[in-house]
């Protein structure tokens, strides 16, 4: 592992006046991503800011219905609140999905989503690979692909983003609250967050150099609002997805669908917004006819790969069922 130096911020305007001063220089959250990349020489920042103990580690539940919560959450915190599991679900659902009971105990909210992609090619620095090293070429379009991308990618990458709660957030239309090192604020919805890689696909979000995420923001769910995530993997613990979905949907009385939401997960560079699956569904009978045409809809645009192929059939499978599951389980209620 290169040499590094630390220093733990005592607020924001230190962690900011710290990473302006040093190019190499990175924030540390949990760090159950950045570390073992470092490890792996993936990685070697020069200088590691300590941002765990900013004072961001509050879930607040407001009157309106909305939720903030702080970047320095702890995933395990976050999945066992009571408010987040009684009202948005999914939520909790996704992050008990994901990693391990260990490591969500550690790892935090901000650090999640800028977790890196698993691609084997990424993590193995004898490799080649555009997204560590631009230029080098993409050895998976070749080799060892199955767990990889079928939407969103190029001809210069085909990673997968790994994490299960970005893939929740998406689908709740949640918002980052993003503080830049002059101290300025703003806005960034989660599913606008991350770049596809196009030509550059070292450059993975928006986020400038220094930007820190201080806090995720959940609107209020839609009235009567019900919602799940479901997580296709090879094992039922400690794997990623090969695909997953986030789904949330609201029924009228006549039995049209008035709100769908859908992400998916496993089968993009980031958490995939099923934004024409949802425009072909919303306000409309949700037969199987109508679902399966929806989900079609929204695949035709892959570009699998010969290993990965059958994630198209699956993620169609799984957009189907996610919201013919919800409206049965209303139809019951």
């Amino acid at each position: 592992m290169k040499e590094f130096g630390y220093a733990r911020a005592g607020d924001a305007a230190e962690a900011a006046a710290l990473i302006a001063q040093r190019p190499d220089a990175t924030y540390l959250g949990g760090g159950t991503n950045l570390v073992d990349l470092m490890k792996l020489g993936v990685t070697g920042p020069g200088l590691l800011i300590d941002v765990s103990r900013l004072p961001y580690d509050r879930i607040e539940h407001r009157e309106d219905g909305s939720v903030l919560i702080g970047a320095t959450v702890r995933n395990g915190a976050l999945a066992g609140d009571p408010g987040i599991r009684e009202r948005f679900p999914l939520l909790s659902q996704a992050l008990l999905a994901g990693a391990s009971g260990q490591l969500r105990t550690v790892a935090t909210v901000g650090g999640n989503l800028l977790q890196r992609t698993r691609c084997g090619y990424f993590q193995d620095v004898t490799k080649p690979c555009n997204k560590r090293e631009p230029g080098t070429g993409c050895p998976a379009i070749q080799g060892a692909h199955r767990d990889l991308a079928v939407l969103g990618t190029s001809d210069h990458c085909v990673a997968s983003h790994p994490s299960d709660m970005a893939v929740a957030l998406v689908a709740l239309d949640a918002v980052a609250h993003v503080r830049s090192v002059d101290g300025g604020s703003r806005t960034v919805p989660v599913a606008e967050l991350y770049l596809l890689p196009g030509d550059t696909p070292h450059r993975e979000t928006v986020l400038d150099h220094g930007d820190l995420i201080t806090a995720v923001e959940l609107p209020p769910p839609p009235d009567g609002a019900r919602m799940r995530y479901r997580k296709v993997r090879d094992r039922w613990s400690y794997a990623f997805a090969l695909v997953s979905v986030a789904t949330t949907v609201s029924v009228a009385e006549d039995g049209s669908l008035r709100d769908v939401r859908i992400a998916l997960g496993g089968v993009a560079p980031r958490p995939w917004r099923a934004r024409i699956a949802e425009e072909r569904l919303r306000g409309g009978r949700p037969d199987e006819e109508t679902l399966q045409e929806a989900a079609r809809a929204e695949l035709a645009e892959a570009r699998p790969l010969p290993d990965n192929a059958f994630k198209v059939d699956l993620a169609t499978d799984l957009i189907v069922a996610g919201v013919r599951d919800l409206v049965a389980r209303r139809d019951r209620a």
